[in-house]
């Protein structure tokens, strides 16, 4: 519902492409995923043969999380090999799988362009045989629209067609549907074993050119229980800052899931987040996740993708209590700020005695992206009812119990999250509300909430940095 219909100009010339013509050029008087091109139907093939058309220099969109088409990736990663392709472009948000195209082999065949770093692509970019890009989630589909990305090729991963000739994208709907519509071909992995969802991940099978079938599981992550420290924190948001009837935002990580895990004693609560994981179907069977109180989307969730387990792709699939939505729309700060008592719950990697957010670098070293943070943040601190919560939330150590609230961040590393987007932070030893305070009353409030065993370091780097005391 967020993205927009273009036009044929939009996508690409046919005149000035002839020589460059796919089975897609010829049926491009429609880019709508729901609307059926009459008469085309995409051509059925095995992995080894889906990439004939592959060529040096082209950009190639890979639809990304639990949805990540890993075996259309390795046959690709192949073919590229076997073909001595050069320069492909290899455009992404977070996937998942070994990303074979990132090994050191394929350097100057294919290469990773990241919109949000997963693990799989860490190495490439520290090694500078991959890139990434700074953006924020709700504007990665424009990108696409604004043709600064024009994908020869997109790569999805959808469910097998309805009896209407409907497939979903499933679980990651994400920017998908702008980088597909603005893309000259589709090669889509079928797979039974890929949720259905409702929304906008509808794809008539004719808009597919290339397909390949598939049965293999989707990737999983989560169903571990949090640790003591992750739990605290846990338990000091749900008791303290998220209220029945609240809509919840969860980011990517252990804590957003402590504290689903310490919220079934809530009430009414709605799910409007880009993301969400398995903690949230819990929330749902014991009657706490209605979305009664939601102005927009009432009585449903709405995510935009996902990553979990088996219990959670079971739960979304066929059910019409989940919307998976554009991320442009998702996460639109003023979409966000409608929800009522708008809760978003972000993790970072460290912060500063001032309230600067790192969560996309440690150091000089790149570590993930800057995801839905701040779409997120200031969407709830602009909350029309003027009770939203923005909440970031970090253990106080590192595994090797260096403080991560630090005097100064770490060189290098890049403020994702401002000093001035920041109200509330939480760790294990407490809230610190941030919102309105100076300098060093921020210093006071986020001393107060370190490990004990760094606060003595911390008062005195305080206040050489401040020229004075950290005070409430």
């Amino acid at each position: 519902m967020a993205a927009t219909v273009k036009s044929v100009a939009n996508r690409f010339s046919i005149l000035s492409n002839l020589k460059r013509l796919t089975p897609r050029t010829y049926y491009t008087y429609t880019n709508e995923p729901a609307q059926p091109i009459k008469g085309k139907e995409p051509k059925w093939t095995s992995l080894e043969n889906a990439f004939e058309t592959l060529k040096s220099g082209d950009t190639v969109f890979v639809q990304g999380a639990a949805a990540t088409p890993i075996d259309l990736v390795t046959a690709m990663t192949e073919y590229g090999k076997s073909k001595k392709l050069k320069n492909v472009t290899v455009c992404h948000m977070h996937t998942e799988g070994p990303a074979a195209y990132c090994d050191p082999s394929c350097e100057g065949i294919f290469r990773s362009f990241s919109f949000f770093m997963g693990g799989n692509v860490r190495k490439a970019v520290a090694e500078g045989r991959g890139d990434c890009l700074p953006i924020f989630l709700s504007e990665i589909p424009l990108l696409f629209y604004k043709k600064i990305f024009q994908p020869e090729i997109a790569l999805i991963h959808v469910s097998p067609p309805d009896d209407h000739g409907y497939c979903s994208l499933g679980t990651s709907v994400d920017c998908v549907r702008a980088a597909m519509t603005n893309s000259k071909m589709i090669i889509a992995q079928v797979n039974p074993k890929m949720p259905r969802t409702f929304g906008d991940g509808i794809i008539h099978i004719s808009h597919i050119d290339v397909a390949v079938k598939v049965d293999s599981p989707l990737p999983q992550h989560g169903g571990r229980p949090p640790t003591e420290v992750e739990s605290k924190i846990g338990n000091l948001i749900a008791e303290n800052l998220v209220t029945d009837g609240a809509t919840l935002q969860m980011g990517i990580g252990n804590i957003p899931d402590a504290v689903l895990a310490a919220l079934t004693n809530h009430k009414d609560l709605g799910i409007h987040s880009e993301m969400f994981a398995g903690g949230v179907v819990d929330l749902v069977e014991k009657g706490c996740v209605t979305n009664n109180k939601k102005s927009m989307h009432k009585g449903r969730i709405v995510g935009s993708f996902l990553i979990g387990t088996q219990k959670l792709y079971d739960f979304v699939d066929n059910n019409p209590f989940i919307e998976m939505l554009a991320i442009d729309y998702v996460n639109n700060t003023k979409i966000v700020a409608q929800q009522p008592r708008m809760t978003a719950i972000n993790s970072c990697i460290e912060v500063d005695l001032t309230g600067q957010i790192v969560s996309d670098s440690i150091g000089i070293r790149m570590y993930s992206g800057f995801g839905g943070q701040v779409d997120f943040i200031r969407g709830a601190a602009e909350s029309v009812d003027g009770l939203g919560k923005p909440i970031i939330a970090l253990p106080s150590t590192t595994n090797k119990g260096e403080s991560k609230i630090s005097p100064l961040i770490k060189q290098g590393a890049g403020v994702v999250t401002t000093r001035a987007h920041v109200h509330y932070v939480v760790t294990e030893h407490g809230i610190a509300y941030l919102f309105g305070k100076s300098l060093r009353q921020r210093a006071h409030a986020l001393i107060n909430i370190a490990h004990p065993n760094h606060r003595e370091a911390l008062e005195k780097s305080a206040f050489e940095r401040l020229k004075v005391m950290p005070s409430a």
